[in-house]
C-alpha cells in the first residue's frame, strides 16, 4: 500500500534511532469499548509520543494506509506540505490534475485515465517543488468490477494483488476465477495492486504543480450541476465542508443514499482545524494559478428515487473539457442559491443537465430541494466558523437570502 523502501535505506534508519512509526493491526480482536476514548469495539488509535499507530476489531485492511495518512496529515503542514485526501494524474503536455473525493465519488476510477498517466489514487503531498504519491499502490473497490467498465482496474488485479474479502468461482478448465458480483461477505470489497500493474502510470509518482484541482462530490438531492467553477473562496468553502453522499458500499449497514460531510474529503484524518489546509489549498492554487472545478457524480433529472445517476461517459466528458481547456472558454451562468458559475455548454455532455432546475421534473420541487441542501451546508458550516474568516463564509457559502 505505501511506496517500499530500499532495504539499505531501512537498515540506515533502523540503525539510526528505530523506526518512524510502529502499526500495530491486531485485526479481529476487539477493542475495549469501556475505556475512555474509545467506545467501540473497532479502534484505531494513534499516539504522536509513542509513534505508535494502533488498529483493533476490524478486517479493513485499508486503515494501515488511513492510519498513516492521518499521521501525515499532523507532520506535513508543519514542513509547508499540503496532505491531500485526493487522486492525481498528468496529460502528455505535463499539466497534473488533482481529484478529491470521499469513497464512492468515482475518484479511483475517473483518475484511471487512458488518455493521462495515473500519479496515485488516493493519497498525496502538494510541496512547493511537486506533487508526490505517499502510496506504491492503488486500493480500489471491486463490487462489480469489469473489464469493459474499468479495463485498467481490471487488468491491474493479477499475480502480485491482493484481493480483499471477495468470493470466487469454479470454471471449467480454470481454477479460482473471482466472482467481482459476489458481495456476499461485505459490499466493500477491495483489490490492492501496486503502480507497476497499470499500463498508464508515471514513475516515479511525481507530479508538477496541478494545474486544474477538482472537487468531487456525489450529490444523491440532485441538485448540484454536473460540473461548476470555482472562486477561490467557493473552493476554500466546499473544501472545509466536503460535502457528498455515502453510497452503497461506503459503509457497513449503507443500503441507501445518505447525506455527509467530510471536512477536506477526508475529516477522519485531520488532526489540525480544517481552515489550515483550506488556507493551504488557496494559496497554493494562486500561487501556480489552479483552476478549481465542483463536478457531481450524483444524481440528475431529480434526487435519488426520480432522477438518475450521472453517467460515467459524460463524467469523463467534462474532465476531457477541463483539460483541453474548452471547459474555461464556455459562457457561463450563475445558479443563484449556491452562487456557482455552470457552463452553458460541455462537448459530450447533454447541454439540459447543466443547469439542473431545467431538467427536474418541476422547477418549485428543485428550488425547495436547493434551498434544503442549502441550510444543511449552513448547520455543519456552524462547526468551523471559529477558525474561519467572513468573507469565506459570506462569499464561499450559499445564498440563503431569496
Amino acid at each position: 500500500m505505501l511506496i517500499r523502501n530500499e532495504l539499505e535505506t531501512i537498515k540506515k534508519d533502523f540503525t539510526a534511532g528505530g523506526p518512524d512509526f510502529t502499526i500495530v493491526n491486531a485485526g479481529e480482536f476487539v477493542a475495549d469499548a469501556g475505556l475512555a476514548d474509545i467506545g467501540n469495539k473497532t479502534s484505531v488509535s494513534v499516539n504522536f509520543t509513542t509513534k505508535e499507530l494502533v488498529i483493533l476489531g476490524t478486517s479493513y485492511a485499508g486503515e494501515m494506509k488511513k492510519g498513516v495518512f492521518g499521521i501525515m496529515h499532523y507532520y506535513m503542514p508543519k514542513r509547508g506540505a499540503l496532505s491531500m485526501h485526493c487522486s492525481a494524474n498528468v496529460g502528455t503536455d505535463g499539466d497534473t490534475t488533482i481529484l478529491f473525493g470521499l469513497s464512492g465519488t468515482g475518484k479511483t476510477t475517473l483518475s484511471s485515465d487512458p488518455k493521462r498517466l495515473l500519479i496515485g489514487d488516493d493519497e498525496h503531498v502538494w510541496t512547493d517543488t511537486n506533487v508526490f504519491n505517499i502510496e506504491g499502490g492503488c486500493y480500489a473497490k471491486a463490487d462489480g468490477l469489469s473489464r469493459a467498465r474499468e479495463p485498467d482496474i481490471f487488468d491491474a488485479v493479477k499475480f502480485g494483488a491482493i484481493v480483499e474479502n471477495t468470493r470466487y468461482r469454479e470454471v471449467e478448465g480454470q481454477q479460482r476465477v473471482i466472482n467481482y458480483d459476489d458481495i456476499s461477505l461485505t459490499p466493500n470489497t477491495r483489490v490492492c495492486y501496486p503502480l507497476e500493474h497499470i499500463r498508464n502510470v508515471k514513475l516515479p509518482a511525481i507530479g508538477g504543480h496541478p494545474k486544474n484541482i477538482i472537487f468531487l462530490t456525489c450529490d444523491a438531492f440532485g441538485v448540484m450541476p454536473p460540473v461548476s467553477k470555482l472562486d477561490p473562496e467557493q473552493a476554500m468553502y466546499h473544501f472545509i465542508s466536503g460535502y457528498t453522499s455515502k453510497v452503497a458500499g461506503t459503509e457497513i449497514g449503507v443500503t441507501e443514499p445518505q447525506m455527509t460531510f467530510s471536512a477536506c474529503f477526508g475529516e477522519a484524518f485531520l488532526p489540525l482545524h480544517p481552515y489550515v489546509y483550506a488556507e493551504m489549498l488557496a494559496e497554493k492554487c494562486e500561487k501556480h494559478k489552479a483552476k478549481v472545478w465542483l463536478i457531481n457524480t450524483g444524481w440528475v433529472r431529480g434526487g435519488h428515487g426520480v432522477g438518475h445517476r450521472m453517467s460515467l461517459t459524460q463524467t469523463r466528458a467534462i474532465l476531457d473539457s477541463i483539460h483541453d481547456e474548452s471547459l474555461d472558454m464556455s459562457n457561463f451562468n450563475v445558479m443563484r442559491r449556491f452562487n456557482l458559475k455552470v457552463p452553458s455548454e460541455c462537448f459530450g455532455v447533454d447541454p439540459e443537465i447543466l443547469r439542473p432546475i431545467d431538467c427536474w421534473p418541476d422547477r418549485q420541487s428543485y428550488k425547495d430541494a436547493a434551498k434544503s441542501l442549502a441550510e444543511k451546508f449552513v448547520k455543519n458550516f456552524e462547526r468551523y466558523e471559529a477558525g474561519v474568516p467572513d468573507d469565506v463564509i459570506k462569499i464561499g457559502g450559499p445564498n440563503m437570502n431569496m
